[in-house]
């Protein structure tokens, strides 16, 4: 063979073994990267070539598929009562994929998950057309419907757990969206996405407020600053005079903290301070116990890590780095400090749960399109925020709150209702309405079977029309009842 020919030989036989090598770098190094690409039309067709599974509450899907003239996306989700249960089923979209239950669970919904290799064997052989399995969720449609017809045209969310399980019996945000009006891919579920877009609609109806948005908490804090106080020892008797001087000055400043109104705050006890809401009773513990200590408590509650239900919930936050001026606005729920609604549905359900906190959670099974159960949600518990003790001290002065307090409009005859309300200062110097905030647990013979926090963004009252014990309070209770109605 003569040199240009051996040249050409070797260029040519580098060629194909650089052809070999990416070919196998494609199907076996990249194959799961590629099979799951957001840009694999086959991945989209695939999806929605079969009958998805479908999303259950109480035992009934608030999900479908429905057959089109598609002949790649032959199934389009379907949505029942959307709006209110999009915080929880996400949106699973020809066009614009999905998210939540619906992109988490997807292998589930879809039949491909693993662990449905045997059902889709025996359809080979049976001939049965392949059919996406069920995710079971711990949500109560009572009390989800009570939590969104409560909200009505507010701007707001809710969020209500079982404290002995950490199961989430309601989460609910509005504005909503109806995932329905955008889950094929014509121009008109085009436009419905469009519109959706913040960009385009400011109220942002696609921002779940229960999971995603965080809000100063007011003086719902303030029941943190108790158990911190009664934990680290600051305060061991609930009705005996506190040492808070009127007016209290912020350590470091000239400047007093202002407690709201005509109420008896002057050394008033810990009982008695949170039924008023004293903020120179909270705020002077705080500085008292110091950011240490307030951090600590704050983080057992849950504070300043994400959670994950299995959906994603942002990090309330308790700031790490404060001076005591600073620690004590922190202890009242203001200056920095913000939290979800799912926050202090958690804070509560840990004092209603004498000092447990169980882990959050709204899928209580998987299911096969057999109904065979794939694998099956424990409750788990998160951390010991206080004492059983301590526990129970925070819950006999809560139910104050409810019982001779601010938090009267929660009160359910014949029940036990524990509540705190809270008013959190909104905008550059408190010029914008403030959000209205109402925490709560109610018990039943055999404990307490749910923990509500409400937030009210934005509503059509008055600036002095809005209060937690005004507008967000009746929203817990009838969540509430809600729950205890169904245990009947």
């Amino acid at each position: 063979m003569n040199k240009p020919l051996r040249r050409i030989a070797i260029f040519c036989g580098l060629l194909v073994l650089a052809l070999l090598l990416r070919d196998n770098w494609l199907q076996y190094v990249r194959a799961d990267e590629l099979n799951s690409h957001k840009n694999n039309r086959r991945v989209l067709i695939e999806r929605y070539s079969n009958e998805r599974g479908n999303i259950i509450v109480d035992g009934k899907p608030i999900t479908g598929s429905v057959k089109t003239d598609d002949t790649d996306f032959v199934y389009k989700r379907t949505y029942t009562n959307g709006p209110m249960w999009a915080p929880v089923t996400g949106y699973a979209s020809q066009a614009f994929d999905a998210n939540q239950i619906e992109k988490i669970e997807d292998g589930i919904l879809t039949g491909n998950d693993d662990r449905l290799f045997f059902d889709r064997t025996m359809g080979m052989f049976t001939g049965k057309e392949k059919k996406g399995g069920n995710v079971v969720t711990t949500l109560s449609g009572a009390a989800q419907k009570a939590a969104f017809e409560g909200l009505g045209d507010k701007k707001g969310a809710v969020a209500a757990i079982d404290p002995q399980t950490g199961k989430i019996l309601a989460l609910a945000s509005t504005p909503s969206y109806d995932p329905a009006t955008f889950a094929g891919n014509s121009s008109k579920d085009t436009k419905a996405w469009v519109g959706l877009d913040k960009k385009n609609n400011p109220a942002d109806p696609m921002l779940n407020r229960a999971l995603r948005q965080t809000y100063p908490p007011g003086s719902t804090f303030k029941v943190v600053t108790a158990a911190a106080a009664l934990e680290h020892g600051k305060v061991t008797d609930i009705d005996a005079n506190t040492e808070t001087p009127l007016p209290w000055i912020m350590p470091g400043t000239t400047t007093p903290l202002k407690n709201e109104g005509n109420i008896p705050c002057e050394n008033a006890t810990l009982r008695t301070a949170l039924r008023v809401s004293c903020n120179t009773v909270f705020g002077k513990l705080g500085a008292d116990l110091g950011k240490d200590k307030m951090l600590e408590t704050a983080k057992k509650f849950g504070f300043n890590q994400e959670q994950f239900i299995p959906v994603r919930a942002d990090a309330s936050i308790f700031p790490e780095e404060l001076n005591d001026s600073q620690t004590a606005l922190s202890s009242i729920g203001q200056f920095d400090t913000r939290t979800t609604p799912l926050q202090m549905a958690m804070v509560t359900a840990a004092i209603a749960n004498d000092g447990k906190l169980m882990k959050p959670y709204m899928i209580d099974r998987l299911e096969a399109p057999t109904l065979d159960v794939l694998d099956k949600t424990e409750p788990e518990e998160l951390s010991r925020p206080l004492s059983q003790e301590n526990a129970q001290k925070l819950q006999s002065m809560m139910e104050t709150v409810v019982n001779e307090g601010t938090g009267r409009n929660a009160r359910i005859p014949n029940v036990t209702v524990g509540g705190k309300t809270g008013t959190a200062q909104h905008g550059e110097n408190n010029s914008k309405n403030p959000y209205a905030w109402f925490i709560s647990y109610a018990k039943a013979d055999n404990g307490s079977p749910v923990a509500v926090a409400v937030v009210v963004e934005d509503s059509n009252a008055s600036r002095d029309d809005i209060s937690g014990g005004g507008l967000a309070a009746p929203i817990a209770k009838s969540v509430m009842k809600a729950v205890l109605d169904s245990k009947k």
